[in-house]
């Protein structure tokens, strides 16, 4: 081989050894280690895009479109708030709201328009403190709630700040199941599969997550604080962990276009996936290792329109309601 063609071999070798050393860089890459190559990749590109006076709390989920968690008519319901209905609701429940909506326009025909937003409940609350207003984007919303829906404990909390008022109601329960991929090709057999440093998880982030509680509880249950914080905190930092913004829109994303390997989601959430024929599967958490979570509702103070805040409130408790979320999963309180 003349001197031309080792020097040739010599550059290629040199070559591939630098793309396989970037390879493995990259593919080692945390999330939050190119969060930022993230934001620019994803809209909005323009500072300042949106005109408005006054923005809300700015929530942009990067990386998934949360516009279907914005349900109705903003604008007939802010016109005509005697006849409406708006709700401020945990979004963990999306797939059984607009059965729900509909069972109540037939059983209370004086609602004429009904307007809810379905995103984490820390994110309703900080809309709330940003006066009922949030900015998607370039786009800022300004809608009053009437009623606002959570776990249980979580109204006691936004009793304390005055957000909402009265008696809560509590209507049903939930427990916590695995989410991944259809047929479990990573052989998970419970949270102390979360062990494994190659499983990549996609979790609720307890910022405004209201589930990462419940989820921290199962882990200390099944492997003590060490399987917590492998999870939370170890986790996190390598990169293994991602945490969402809107766990029940991002973790079954993730899962389906093969960027997380599993996650943990309410059960009525893995049940929804499966229901649509989404290809996930769920792994059952034992008894003795989950954690169950009471949902409640209560009215907001200064609801525009307190009389159908008062139905709702109702209606949460009848059978007809709890026959529409038993369908999903849920069970009685």
């Amino acid at each position: 081989m003349n001197k031309r063609n080792k020097s040739s071999l010599k550059f290629f070798e040199l070559l591939g050894i630098v793309m396989a050393f970037v390879f493995v860089i990259f593919m080692t890459m945390s999330d939050s280690s190119f969060a930022m190559g993230i934001k620019r990749i994803f809209p909005p590109w323009c500072k300042q895009g949106d005109p408005a006076l006054h923005q809300g709390y700015v929530f942009n989920a990067i990386t998934v479109d949360n516009n279907p968690d914005y349900h109705g008519n903003i604008t007939t319901v802010t016109l005509h708030p005697k006849s409406s209905l708006v709700l401020y609701i945990g979004g963990n429940i999306f797939m059984v709201v607009p059965r729900l909506v509909k069972a109540f326009l037939k059983k209370y025909p004086n609602v004429k328009h009904v307007f809810y937003i379905t995103v984490p409940p820390g994110i309703l609350i900080r809309m709330w403190k940003h006066g009922d207003t949030i900015t998607l984007g370039n786009l800022t919303m300004h809608v009053v709630p009437d009623v606002y829906m959570a776990g249980a404990k979580k109204l006691n909390y936004t009793n304390q700040i005055g957000m909402t008022v009265g008696k809560k109601v509590t209507y049903v329960t939930n427990d916590l199941e695995i989410m991944t991929d259809k047929g479990n090709p990573y052989h998970i057999t419970g949270l102390k599969s979360f062990l494994n440093p190659k499983l990549t998880l996609s979790m609720p982030n307890p910022e405004w997550e209201g589930i990462a509680r419940q989820i921290k509880a199962s882990l200390i249950k099944a492997g003590g604080k060490k399987l917590e914080q492998a999870v939370y905190n170890y986790g996190v930092k390598s990169g293994r962990v991602y945490l969402t913004h809107i766990h029940h829109r991002q973790t079954p994303i993730r899962i389906m276009q093969h960027k997380s390997d599993a996650g943990v989601n309410w059960f009525s959430e893995v049940k929804f996936q499966e229901m649509i024929g989404n290809p996930i599967t769920g792994v059952k958490i034992p008894a003795d290792q989950n954690t169950i979570a009471l949902y409640g509702a209560a009215m907001t103070k200064g609801a525009p329109n307190p009389a159908a805040a008062k139905e709702w409130l109702n209606f949460l408790k009848t059978k007809t309601s709890l026959k529409i979320f038993e369908r999903y999963g849920f069970k009685a309180p």
